[in-house]
């Protein structure tokens, strides 16, 4: 019998780890390990298989002395812990696996590892079970196809923990039709959006609830309106009447395209199925940097007036940025941060241009002799891999005092206010617990007493009260992340 253990390296401090403003509602992650809990659940019902996510829990010597087969999967920013994982496991000499976006990118430079099980699973992971299972697997297993995505299975919730994470995920399809010249989605998923039929969807929100779940979950599709007929026609009036039948149980986040604004019903829709929150990826307010990157699809619009529009029918707009196009001056650091403060993002996700490998961005620089080495994954750490037309200290100095300026407590709590004048959902769910209860307590000490910027907090929570009382619970959330955001921007040496 095989005795599996599956390990999630340790997420490091970035904008997404949520890392500070979790310790006020007592989580440890944000999120699961959705691939290897998926993975798990593509793995022979004989096998025993136990999970370790570093981000909740340690990986103890009792766990490696058990397992005789270890599975590891993550993403680039995890590059560091997954080499100490791998490490103690060729010195315990246990058979490690490894998959997912790290090792799919750069599996040449992993030779401790075992075996490679690359790309998609639903098509590399049934060939080498078949072979080690004949006692002979090969070194590595990769695809050039995309898989239907009709069989994945409902992943394994029963392997983790879910009251040390703050969100549980979903995933619904797979690509994304645009291409944009910096991303790697389409390079690892394809430009065709890939779905799960509805019926799945549906068995993976039951298995949660069936679990206890009662949090927020994440779709995790990098363009969740990659198609929007079988949203339209399927998905979206299926997922309306689970939340009608389970009194409205959670509340869905996703990521989507900004021509979502084009589509008022299918904007109300996503709403009335339980979404409040989207990130879109704005990138740039500059149309010469959305046109060095083929980002086609926000060109020659009102991107503020779009984010608005969104906002009023529902949805927080979350946004990603970016700086260091060729194209951009000295200029694009305020005009970054007069585009953010009008449109009222509060969780502002600005990064420094990087090379992703498989990207279009890369090869384009590679052959232009301008890489200067790998990238660190974490877009949000003042960092970037190649030679920018700006100078770099140009670069840096000017990223490093726009994320000081947009974490700052006044534009910061400006910017809340902006956007909850704007913010417009057709209900509001309060769903009060004791955990929220603490966590108002240690946000008005952390925020309101010793923090800096304290008596902004209460303004923001005064004004609050007055102007939007039902959206209070939403002010004190954003206040809490704004604290993570800052430290995050302290980080940089801003």
């Amino acid at each position: 019998m095989k005795h599996v253990l599956l390990v999630y390296p340790e997420v490091p401090e970035t904008f997404w780890s949520f890392k500070h403003a979790l310790k006020f509602v007592r989580k440890r992650a944000a999120l699961p390990p959705l691939g290897l809990l998926t993975v798990a659940a593509m793995l022979p019902p004989a096998w025993e298989l136990r999970l370790v996510d570093l981000n909740v829990g340690p990986l103890d010597d009792a766990d490696l002395e058990w397992a005789n087969l270890v599975f590891i999967g993550g993403m680039i920013a995890q590059e560091a812990s997954a080499r100490a994982v791998i490490g103690r496991c060729r010195q315990a000499d246990k058979t490690v696996v490894a998959g997912g976006p790290l090792f799919t990118s750069a599996h040449a430079d992993f030779d401790e590892v075992d075996h490679f099980v690359l790309n998609e699973a639903e098509l590399t992971l049934p060939e080498f079970l078949s072979d080690i299972e004949a006692g002979k697997p090969r070194r590595l297993y990769t695809s050039e196809g995309f898989p239907s995505l009709d069989r994945t299975p409902v992943p394994r919730w029963d392997l983790i923990d879910m009251r040390r994470y703050a969100s549980m995920s979903v995933q619904y399809s797979r690509g994304c039709p645009f291409d944009c010249e910096f991303c790697d989605v389409t390079a690892k998923f394809g430009r065709r959006s890939r779905t799960k039929p509805t019926v799945r969807v549906i068995a993976e929100l039951d298995a949660l609830a069936a679990a206890g779940w009662r949090g927020p979950v994440f779709f995790v599709d990098d363009n969740f309106i990659g198609n929007k007929r079988k949203l339209r026609e399927d998905l979206l009036p299926a997922l309306i009447e689970w939340q009608h039948a389970h009194r409205h149980r959670f509340d869905f986040y996703t990521e989507a395209s900004i021509n979502l604004a084009d589509d008022g019903p299918l904007t109300e829709s996503i709403v009335a199925a339980g979404f409040d929150t989207v990130f879109i990826g704005i990138e740039t307010p500059e149309e010469a940097g959305l046109a060095e990157c083929n980002k086609r699809q926000n060109r020659g619009r009102d991107l503020a007036a779009d984010i608005r529009r969104l906002q009023r029918a529902g949805l927080q707009v979350q946004g990603g940025f970016i700086v260091g196009f060729d194209s951009d001056t000295l200029s694009i650091f305020r005009r970054q941060l007069e585009f953010i403060q009008q449109s009222g993002i509060v969780t502002a996700m600005v990064g420094m241009l990087t090379a992703l490998p498989g990207t279009r961005l890369h090869e384009r620089l590679g052959r232009e002799g301008r890489l200067l080495g790998s990238s660190s994954g974490n877009n949000s750490d003042g960092t970037t891999n190649f030679l920018p037309s700006m100078s770099l200290e140009s670069l840096r100095d000017g990223y490093r005092g726009l994320m000081h300026t947009l974490y700052s407590p006044g534009p910061y709590y400006r910017r809340v206010r902006t956007f909850l004048r704007e913010f417009h959902p057709p209900r509001i769910r309060w769903r009060f617990n004791p955990r929220q209860g603490l966590a108002f307590l240690r946000a008005s000490f952390r925020l309101g007493v010793i923090g800096r910027g304290r008596f902004r907090y209460w303004g923001l929570l005064a004004w609050t009260t007055f102007r939007r009382p039902a959206l209070l619970q939403t002010a004190v959330t954003l206040a809490i992340y704004g604290y993570h955001f800052r430290r995050c921007a302290s980080a940089l040496g801003a």
